[in-house]
């Protein structure tokens, strides 16, 4: 299990990024664009990863990580449960969606799972 405090602590180590309020979440935005929100109140994660990434992290962990059931899921969002995700699993997820979406000059020297 990671708590809501480990996710923060761990979206808030990349470069740039900034927290701010996105409806009833927390999002982590770097360069304006959203890579995570928080879900406080069911304790879950939603990230935005590549394809590729999405289908590798929910390989044989679909009770843990998976894409979001809609549209949304199609274009890369994917859920993570905190009560089910360990924290390295965690890391590495967070890495890949801040280098999904953060300028180069930021992620290139982040090296991604």
């Amino acid at each position: 299990m990671v708590s809501p405090e480990d996710f923060q602590k761990i979206a808030l180590g990349f470069p740039e990024v900034e927290e701010l309020p996105h409806f009833e979440k927390t999002s982590f935005r770097v360069n304006k664009k959203i890579f995570a929100t928080l879900d406080l109140t069911n304790l879950e994660a939603t990230v935005k990863l590549s394809f590729t990434e999405q289908d590798v992290f929910s390989l044989g962990r679909a009770e843990v990580i998976y894409p979001v059931p809609n549209k949304w899921g199609k274009q890369g969002w994917t859920r993570v449960i905190l009560k089910k995700v360990d924290k390295a699993l965690l890391q590495a997820v967070l890495i890949s969606a801040y280098c999904e979406v953060a300028p180069a000059r930021l992620s290139k020297g982040i090296a991604r799972p």
